[in-house]
Protein backbone atom coordinates (compact mmCIF):
# COMPACT_ATOMS: atom_id res chain seq x y z
CA UNK A 1 0.00 0.00 0.00
CA UNK A 2 1.29 3.29 -0.85
CA UNK A 3 1.97 5.82 2.12
CA UNK A 4 3.14 8.53 0.14
CA UNK A 5 2.01 10.95 -2.15
CA UNK A 6 3.23 14.29 -3.60
CA UNK A 7 3.26 17.31 -1.86
CA UNK A 8 5.92 19.96 -3.14
CA UNK A 9 3.85 23.02 -2.51
CA UNK A 10 3.17 22.72 1.37
CA UNK A 11 7.22 21.65 1.78
CA UNK A 12 8.61 24.32 -0.64
CA UNK A 13 6.14 27.00 1.05
CA UNK A 14 7.29 26.10 4.55
CA UNK A 15 10.96 26.66 3.73
CA UNK A 16 11.72 22.82 3.58
CA UNK A 17 14.15 23.45 0.57
CA UNK A 18 17.53 23.31 2.30
CA UNK A 19 16.67 19.87 3.71
CA UNK A 20 15.71 16.69 2.89
CA UNK A 21 12.29 17.43 3.28
CA UNK A 22 12.17 19.01 -0.78
CA UNK A 23 9.80 19.60 -3.76
CA UNK A 24 9.47 15.99 -4.15
CA UNK A 25 8.72 15.75 -0.39
CA UNK A 26 6.50 12.63 1.15
CA UNK A 27 3.54 12.67 3.48
CA UNK A 28 1.04 9.87 4.06
CA UNK A 29 -2.65 9.95 2.77
CA UNK A 30 -4.39 11.59 5.66
CA UNK A 31 -1.96 14.69 4.97
CA UNK A 32 -1.94 14.54 1.24
CA UNK A 33 -5.70 14.45 1.31
CA UNK A 34 -6.08 17.25 3.02
CA UNK A 35 -3.77 19.56 0.34
CA UNK A 36 -5.62 17.33 -2.41
CA UNK A 37 -2.53 15.46 -3.48
CA UNK A 38 -3.56 12.97 -6.13
CA UNK A 39 -0.29 11.35 -7.84
CA UNK A 40 1.60 8.82 -5.65
CA UNK A 41 6.09 9.36 -6.89
CA UNK A 42 7.89 6.95 -4.47
CA UNK A 43 6.95 4.54 -1.70
CA UNK A 44 8.40 5.81 1.36
CA UNK A 45 10.95 3.93 1.66
CA UNK A 46 13.00 3.99 5.00
CA UNK A 47 11.86 3.28 8.33
CA UNK A 48 13.22 6.49 9.15
CA UNK A 49 10.88 8.56 6.81
CA UNK A 50 7.72 7.17 7.86
CA UNK A 51 9.22 8.22 11.51
CA UNK A 52 9.54 11.79 10.18
CA UNK A 53 5.94 12.02 8.92
CA UNK A 54 4.11 10.63 11.98
CA UNK A 55 6.32 13.53 14.01
CA UNK A 56 5.38 16.47 11.68
CA UNK A 57 1.79 15.40 11.34
CA UNK A 58 1.57 15.08 15.04
CA UNK A 59 3.42 18.80 15.80
CA UNK A 60 0.95 20.07 13.11
CA UNK A 61 -2.27 18.50 15.07
CA UNK A 62 -1.25 20.12 18.13
CA UNK A 63 -0.03 23.66 16.21
CA UNK A 64 -4.03 22.80 15.14
CA UNK A 65 -5.45 22.00 17.93
CA UNK A 66 -4.05 24.31 20.56
CA UNK A 67 -3.46 27.40 18.91
CA UNK A 68 -4.98 27.15 15.15
CA UNK A 69 -7.15 30.63 16.21
CA UNK A 70 -4.01 32.38 17.07
CA UNK A 71 -1.51 34.42 14.22
CA UNK A 72 1.00 32.92 12.56
CA UNK A 73 3.43 33.83 15.66
CA UNK A 74 1.18 32.20 17.99
CA UNK A 75 1.10 29.31 16.49
CA UNK A 76 4.74 29.17 15.92
CA UNK A 77 5.47 29.53 19.68
CA UNK A 78 2.86 26.54 20.15
CA UNK A 79 5.00 24.48 17.88
CA UNK A 80 8.06 25.26 19.39
CA UNK A 81 7.26 24.34 23.16
CA UNK A 82 6.71 20.84 21.71
CA UNK A 83 9.97 21.01 20.14
CA UNK A 84 11.71 22.35 22.99
CA UNK A 85 10.51 19.39 25.27
CA UNK A 86 11.64 17.02 22.91
CA UNK A 87 15.31 18.18 23.30
CA UNK A 88 14.76 18.23 26.97
CA UNK A 89 15.32 15.40 29.26
CA UNK A 90 12.55 15.47 31.58
CA UNK A 91 9.84 14.72 28.51
CA UNK A 92 9.74 11.97 26.09
CA UNK A 93 12.53 12.20 23.11
CA UNK A 94 10.01 12.05 20.58
CA UNK A 95 7.14 14.85 19.07
CA UNK A 96 4.27 12.36 19.53
CA UNK A 97 5.78 11.08 22.44
CA UNK A 98 5.54 14.79 24.24
CA UNK A 99 2.29 15.85 22.11
CA UNK A 100 0.45 12.25 23.06
CA UNK A 101 2.12 12.28 27.34
CA UNK A 102 -0.29 11.64 30.16
CA UNK A 103 -4.35 11.13 29.50
CA UNK A 104 -4.15 7.87 29.32
CA UNK A 105 -5.70 6.64 32.97
CA UNK A 106 -8.20 9.72 33.46
CA UNK A 107 -9.93 12.57 30.51
CA UNK A 108 -7.94 16.09 31.17
CA UNK A 109 -4.81 14.71 32.40
CA UNK A 110 -2.67 15.47 29.94
CA UNK A 111 -0.04 17.70 28.61
CA UNK A 112 -1.89 19.49 26.18
CA UNK A 113 -5.67 19.65 26.37
CA UNK A 114 -7.07 18.21 23.24
CA UNK A 115 -5.33 15.15 23.29
CA UNK A 116 -7.34 13.83 26.17
CA UNK A 117 -10.66 15.52 26.03
CA UNK A 118 -12.70 12.92 24.96
CA UNK A 119 -13.48 14.83 21.88
CA UNK A 120 -12.06 14.10 17.62
CA UNK A 121 -8.74 14.19 16.58
CA UNK A 122 -9.54 14.92 12.95
CA UNK A 123 -8.96 18.32 11.91
CA UNK A 124 -12.25 19.55 10.39
CA UNK A 125 -10.81 23.22 9.19
CA UNK A 126 -9.05 22.55 6.51
CA UNK A 127 -7.29 25.73 5.67
CA UNK A 128 -6.14 25.88 9.58
CA UNK A 129 -5.04 22.22 8.76
CA UNK A 130 -2.76 23.09 5.75
CA UNK A 131 -1.65 26.38 7.30
CA UNK A 132 -0.88 24.03 10.95
CA UNK A 133 0.86 21.53 8.30
CA UNK A 134 3.23 24.28 6.79
CA UNK A 135 4.09 25.66 10.25
CA UNK A 136 5.10 22.27 11.80
CA UNK A 137 7.75 21.51 8.81
CA UNK A 138 9.16 24.62 9.42
CA UNK A 139 9.30 24.46 13.14
CA UNK A 140 10.45 20.79 12.92
CA UNK A 141 13.36 21.34 10.42
CA UNK A 142 14.55 24.49 12.38
CA UNK A 143 13.18 27.05 9.82
CA UNK A 144 12.25 29.27 12.25
CA UNK A 145 13.20 31.05 15.24
CA UNK A 146 11.66 30.47 18.66
CA UNK A 147 9.85 32.91 19.96
CA UNK A 148 9.29 31.72 23.24
CA UNK A 149 12.68 31.55 24.47
CA UNK A 150 12.97 28.08 24.85
CA UNK A 151 10.00 27.84 27.17
CA UNK A 152 8.53 24.56 28.07
CA UNK A 153 5.09 25.36 29.26
CA UNK A 154 2.19 27.67 28.09
CA UNK A 155 -1.33 27.99 28.91
CA UNK A 156 -4.30 30.12 27.62
CA UNK A 157 -4.16 33.85 28.99
CA UNK A 158 -7.65 33.20 30.97
CA UNK A 159 -6.32 30.49 33.02
CA UNK A 160 -4.35 30.41 36.16
CA UNK A 161 -3.21 26.72 36.86
CA UNK A 162 -1.47 25.89 39.97
CA UNK A 163 1.62 25.05 38.39
CA UNK A 164 2.53 28.58 36.77
CA UNK A 165 3.76 30.04 40.11
CA UNK A 166 6.47 27.48 40.27
CA UNK A 167 8.26 28.93 37.27
CA UNK A 168 9.63 31.74 35.36
CA UNK A 169 7.00 33.41 33.72
CA UNK A 170 8.20 34.44 30.38
CA UNK A 171 6.01 36.14 27.36
CA UNK A 172 2.47 36.37 26.35
CA UNK A 173 2.51 35.51 22.62
CA UNK A 174 -1.18 35.54 21.18
CA UNK A 175 -3.48 34.51 23.74
CA UNK A 176 -0.82 31.98 25.64
CA UNK A 177 1.70 32.83 28.48
CA UNK A 178 4.89 31.06 27.99
CA UNK A 179 7.02 29.63 31.02
CA UNK A 180 10.67 28.84 31.26
CA UNK A 181 12.77 26.73 33.97
CA UNK A 182 15.11 29.47 34.05
CA UNK A 183 15.66 33.20 32.94
CA UNK A 184 17.25 32.53 29.48
CA UNK A 185 20.50 35.55 29.08
CA UNK A 186 19.44 38.25 26.31
CA UNK A 187 22.66 38.95 24.57
CA UNK A 188 23.70 42.29 22.74
CA UNK A 189 23.85 42.08 18.52
CA UNK A 190 26.71 44.32 17.13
Amino acid sequence: MALSLVFSNVAVAAGAANTHLTKDAQVGRSTAGVLGAQSPTREISTQQDIQIENEVHCLALNIYFEARSEAEQGQLAVGHVVMNRVADRHYPSTVCGVVRQGGEERLHRCQFSWWCDGQSDKPLNQRAWLKSIKLAIRVYYGHSEDPTDGALWYHADYANPYWSDALVLGDKIGQHIFYLKEKQPKYASN
